[in-house]
């Protein structure tokens, strides 16, 4: 998948992320849709559950709220926070207009981040679940362009300069392993990422004990049953909080998708690197145009999408640590604009990157000829070694022997770069007597 093309009223922007890159999957977890209709999923719970704790709330008021999770009359919304400038009072208004009985319970007793905070929390959850699937997707289709060419030898390269020979499916195994730390780290995150619960205004939960009578255990059974109506393990859950749970977390959850973005990058990058060596290439459809000028070209446009993506998302792991580090006491509301950024676009940029990634990993185009060309034209060089092994054994000494290598090795070396020619190291070599009874062939396997 190179895009998802979503219609866009052109004298408006949108973000390239929503229009250019990201699934639909995706789009629909960040959408408002998903974000308001889980406040009023939160809501119900809160009602539900205040209701089975002995709050006076009836069920014609639970019925109203729980007819109306999904249609949510956004004009009226918008025109409720102009007026509020608050955009939770604005869709409880909006609310209570289709749901007039439940009115006076929604939203009892807790504060605006009771809907915020936990509502971003189970979209992170459901955005790291969906980039753990295809971060394994990606994995497989890698694995098995590994197994396919598992026996194919090629060059190795060492500071980006010729090394010992390797083989196609070897380096595969490099990116596909990438690939599955930065999956134990999107697990690992996924584990650990705790659930805020129903917290008060300062995390204290005040508003809720005197809704209760001071009673401490229907407080955290409470918090408890919120928790198990929304999905979630009650044993990982926050203990306490600010108004907001930990900020820091944002910034670890960035730092997971900075980790597949780098993983992705690398992939690419080699990936680019080898398709000007003409060995491997990214898919290319008959009717793609690689250049507007050049008709010949198969520019990487794949991977080199991939790279700009994770370079995005890289570069935007600093901005919720900042945003954490720079929260006072129990919460500031500086963190608010940022957050509507620094959530949804690196995660919006990372499942880009995996679709394309699973794109470019499906159909990797190999040149085994070309492969064993650029082996064979750097053989000799890689070979040395045993070649002076092997004329140590047929008694030449050893030092002699290592001397006589190293000036042919850069006479042939000067040849085929000045000259363009061939590398006539073994021809050099031949002509040595302390290789006169040396197969140089057989010594080159």
């Amino acid at each position: 998948m190179l895009s998802s093309t979503v219609m866009a009223d052109p004298q408006e922007y949108q973000s390239p992320l929503a229009t250019r890159n990201a699934s639909a999957e995706m789009r629909s977890i960040w959408s408002p849709q998903c974000k308001f209709s889980t406040w009023r999923r939160l809501w119900l719970a809160l009602a539900e559950a205040e209701k089975e704790l002995g709050l006076d709330i009836d069920d014609a008021q639970i019925n109203e709220l729980r007819n109306h999770l999904d249609d949510i009359d956004y004009q009226s919304a918008a025109e409720h926070e102009k007026r509020t400038r608050h955009d939770v009072m604005a869709h409880i208004h909006a609310l209570g207009e289709v749901a007039p009985k439940a009115k006076p319970i929604i939203h009892l007793g807790a504060t605006s981040q009771f809907v915020n905070c936990n509502t971003d929390l189970l979209l992170i959850r459901s955005s790291l679940q969906l980039l753990a699937k295809k971060l394994a997707n990606a994995i497989d289709r890698l694995g098995t362009f590994a197994s396919q060419y598992r026996d194919l030898p090629t060059l190795g390269f060492t500071h980006f300069q010729p090394a010992q020979p390797t083989t196609v499916g070897k380096r595969a195994t490099l990116w596909a392993q990438d690939l599955a730390l930065a999956l134990e780290e999107v697990e690992y995150r996924l584990k650990s990422l705790r659930f805020r619960g129903v917290k008060g205004t300062t995390g204290t939960q005040a508003s809720f004990l005197a809704l209760f009578d001071q009673d401490h255990e229907k407080v955290e059974k409470l918090d408890q049953l919120v928790t198990e109506k929304m999905g979630w393990n009650t044993h990982n859950t926050l203990t306490v909080t600010g108004q907001t749970y930990p900020r820091v977390v944002d910034g670890m959850v960035v730092s997971t998708l900075a980790a597949i973005a780098s993983t992705c990058q690398k992939f690419a990058t080699d990936l680019r690197l080898l398709a000007n060596r003409k060995e491997l290439e990214e898919p290319f459809e008959s009717g793609q145009v690689g250049s507007s000028a050049m008709a010949y070209k198969r520019n990487p446009i794949r991977s080199e999408r991939i790279c700009g993506l994770s370079r995005f998302v890289i570069g935007l792991v600093g901005v919720p640590f900042t945003t954490a580090a720079e929260q006072w006491l129990e919460r500031t509301i500086d963190d608010s604009s940022t957050r509507r950024l620094s959530l949804p676009e690196p995660f919006l940029a990372t499942d880009g990157i995996l679709e394309l990634v699973i794109n470019v990993a499906s159909g990797i185009v190999v040149y085994e000829k070309t492969i064993t060309a650029n082996l064979n034209a750097e053989l000799p060089f890689m070979a040395s070694e045993n070649l002076m092994m092997a004329a140590v054994e047929h008694g030449a000494d050893r030092q002699d022997v290592h001397e006589i290598i190293r000036q042919h090795s850069l006479a042939a070396a000067e040849r085929v770069k000045r000259d363009g020619e061939t590398n006539d190291l073994l021809e050099r070599l031949a002509k040595e007597s302390a290789f006169a009874n040396v197969d140089l062939h057989l010594a080159l396997n």
